[in-house]
């Protein structure tokens, strides 16, 4: 018999209830016992849609629960670090949704309280890009399909904040986001899976539409994450990254990760809103490119819920991500933000 888990949330928000609640339904002695989300209302209708008992008024009444083994937070960075020590500190497992933190600094509090705690399973939700192909592009780059890889092309752009009549979205608030840009830390989570460590970055980023209204005040609010965001990257072992992430673009190129190397070239193109993704791959000799087909044994998929319960239950270590390895990612952001303010290249400290 498989041990029992019974979970609460803190969040729940669209992921949690898109792909957290029906992907921890799936695994059988899986309970999802409490919830507790934003407002009273929201935490009512939640509770009664997925047929959760238990309601409770704020985040503490959850990690104090003696009846729950492990703790999801859906919240925006914000609180992640927060809830994440105090769940570890209660003897909880913890599967926070990325981004792992609003900065480096509380990333690495969560971290630490994680090695002081060895017996909770710390889980930070992965980048859902690449999950399909990723195993494949990873095998092909090991193989050396890429020959030796010389540039890295990454984009975020779209037009998602486009329309200025929009109310202040939380991903424009460094007091909810932190110091990430829109789709920055979640493509190169995604790339990092691939290539070598990134260790220089050189960065600007502007503000093309500064205000936004917010809603139910008279005033408009200031808008404190970039709308454009440029990165130049020095990788280990000499390849060069250009990164454009961009929220103001009409008719732009989407979002994608192109790989370019001496011998052959990968480019992979994701759709958000379908969750599909596309590659193709070309080699020297080729006349074109050819979309790559994956068999469905060679497919990989979303299993985040099922990872967590498997790293629990002592079935396997945790696939995407452990903490260390979200730590990578966050010091990569943190590397931008310091050289986009200061307008100067920064290294990127190595995770220890």
């Amino acid at each position: 018999m498989k041990k029992s888990v019974r979970i609460g949330l803190i969040g729940a928000g669209r992921n949690t209830c898109r792909k957290h609640i029906p992907g921890f339904r799936e695994i059988p002695d899986v309970e999802l016992v409490s919830v507790c989300n934003s407002h009273p209302e929201s935490t009512a209708q939640v509770a009664a849609k997925h047929q959760i008992l238990r309601t409770c008024e704020n985040w503490k009444q959850v990690v104090e629960d003696a009846g729950v083994d492990a703790i999801v937070i859906g919240t925006w960075p914000n609180l992640h670090c927060e809830i994440t020590c105090a769940a570890l500190e209660a003897g909880k497992h913890v599967l926070t949704e990325a981004r792992m933190a609003r900065n480096l600094e509380e990333a690495r509090r969560m971290q630490s309280c994680a090695t002081k705690h060895p017996e909770q399973i710390a889980m930070v939700v992965p980048s859902p890009f690449g999950l399909r192909h990723g195993a494949y592009i990873r095998e092909l780059i090991d193989h050396r399909f890429l020959g030796d890889l010389r540039e890295v092309n990454v984009a975020g752009v779209d037009d998602s904040f486009w329309d200025t009549s929009q109310f202040l979205h939380p991903r424009q608030d460094q007091n909810f986001s932190g110091k990430n840009v829109l789709s920055l830390g979640i493509l190169h989570e995604t790339l990092s899976r691939w290539i070598p460590r990134t260790t220089r970055v050189l960065a600007q980023a502007t503000l093309f539409e500064p205000e936004r209204p917010v809603e139910g005040a008279a005033e408009l609010a200031r808008v404190t994450v970039p709308d454009h965001l440029a990165v130049l990257s020095q990788i280990e072992g000499g390849a060069r990254g250009i990164y454009h992430i961009s929220a103001m673009t009409m008719f732009g190129p989407g979002h994608h990760i192109h790989l370019h190397g001496s011998e052959g070239a990968i480019k992979v193109h994701f759709d958000p809103q379908s969750d599909r993704e596309t590659v193709q791959c070309g080699r020297l000799g080729d006349d074109h490119l050819t979309t790559l087909e994956l068999s469905p044994e060679q497919e990989g998929r979303w299993q985040v819920e099922a990872d967590f319960i498997a790293a629990i239950r002592g079935e396997q270590p945790v696939q995407l991500n452990d903490f260390r390895t979200a730590l990578e990612y966050m010091a990569f952001t943190e590397a931008v933000h310091e050289s986009w303010t200061t307008d100067k290249p920064v290294d990127v400290p190595a995770v220890e």
